[in-house]
């Protein structure tokens, strides 16, 4: 094949893939589940197998323990969580105007509040932002939640996804070998290296920082509810669980916090201490420990490009498309670095750059 005819398969392919995911968007919840289950605990499977157990009951006892610990955490954790969300609902109001009285008297020292709220200009610019903000939460609210879980059963959910689990994981190495003996032979040393480049970066970024979040939100969980803060469960296993999104689970989880620990604790700065102090452990426990053992530095992906990817995955196909943003930002990372070595070992690059290289002067003689 030409490389006109390469590039035409490609393009086909990827817009037949696209296409798959926006029809099919509201059913494939539990299967992309699934898939990233039997992906996160393969090495587990490979290493009781290692241990004398075939691969099904590997599965078997793997899958098993994986439905039980769910069972468990949603038996213990949901009835609680959900009551603290509607507690934290329905304070919310009564925090907002503790928190208005509280920041009112320090704006107005610089800024003149009564001559601003009574200008026609800022009460138009508050009604066209209040109005766009809005109608952008109840958008970004149907494409997440509408796409995805309020479509799927949550019981189908629950069913499907360990089924499709158990599945994937029993027969990984047969679809792994599979797949590799469809490779083109000219070009299949090329194309493993490049697989597993993309299996590291994965595995280094997936499995590690899902687990690196399940240790922060035990960690935030734990620690903001022995303090006695309101709503502290919930609030830091919150900031855990969005802390794969790089910045924005600690920035999210410390204004929250310190802000609910102003209104309750003030005026105690200790305990308004104590909060803000849980943070910067988390930040040195997340900087220095978790993400070097279990992220690793070589990961290659930036954390603008995995926020890209977070927030274009989830505006073209809801929730599923941010299950499956972080793999493809990794997919797209490793494919470009290799399209970039592939540039810079060209004959083109190098006759482009002995033109740049030449001297004027030479050339004229």
């Amino acid at each position: 094949m030409t490389l006109k005819q390469h590039m035409k398969f490609w393009l086909v392919f990827i817009v037949i893939f696209v296409v798959f995911l926006v029809l099919l968007s509201d059913i494939l919840l539990p299967f992309v589940l699934g898939m990233a289950v039997a992906y996160f605990l393969d090495p587990v499977a490979d290493r009781l197998e290692l241990a004398g157990l075939n691969r099904t009951a590997a599965t078997s006892l793997i899958i098993g323990l994986f439905i039980l610990f769910v069972v468990l955490m949603t038996i213990l954790l949901v009835p609680v969580l959900l009551e603290q969300i509607i507690g934290l609902l329905k304070r919310l109001p009564a925090y907002v105007i503790s928190l208005h009285d509280f920041l009112m008297p320090l704006v107005e020292r610089f800024v003149d509040v009564s001559a601003v709220q009574q200008s026609d200009e800022f009460k138009k610019a508050v009604s066209e932002y209040a109005g766009t903000a809005i109608k952008g939460l109840g958008t970004l609210s149907k494409n997440i939640v509408g796409g995805g879980i309020a479509i799927v059963n949550i019981v189908t959910l629950m069913v499907i996804t360990p089924v499709v689990a158990f599945y994937l994981l029993r027969d990984w190495d047969n679809i792994v070998e599979k797949v590799n003996g469809w490779l083109p032979r000219k070009n299949a040393k090329q194309i493993r290296t490049v697989v597993k480049e993309i299996d590291s970066v994965l595995a280094g970024f997936v499995r590690g920082q899902a687990t690196a979040c399940f240790i922060l939100a035990t960690y935030y969980g734990v620690a903001l509810l022995l303090t006695g803060l309101e709503f502290g469960l919930v609030i830091g296993i919150i900031t855990g669980l969005i802390s794969f999104i790089p910045f924005v689970g600690a920035i999210v989880g410390f204004v929250a916090s310190v802000g609910v620990a102003l209104i309750q604790f003030w005026p105690d700065p200790m305990m308004i201490g104590i909060v803000g102090g849980i943070f910067v452990v988390g930040q040195i426990l997340e900087g220095y420990v978790l993400t070097p053992n279990l992220v690793g530095e070589k990961v290659g992906l930036h954390p603008v490009w995995v926020m890209f990817g977070l927030l274009a995955g989830g505006s073209l196909f809801g929730f599923v498309g941010v299950l499956i943003a972080v793999p493809m930002a990794a997919v797209v990372g490793v494919l470009s670095r290799f399209g970039i070595r592939q540039y810079l070992d060209s004959p083109f690059y190098e006759s482009l750059s002995l033109e740049l290289d030449q001297d004027p002067e030479d050339t004229d003689n």
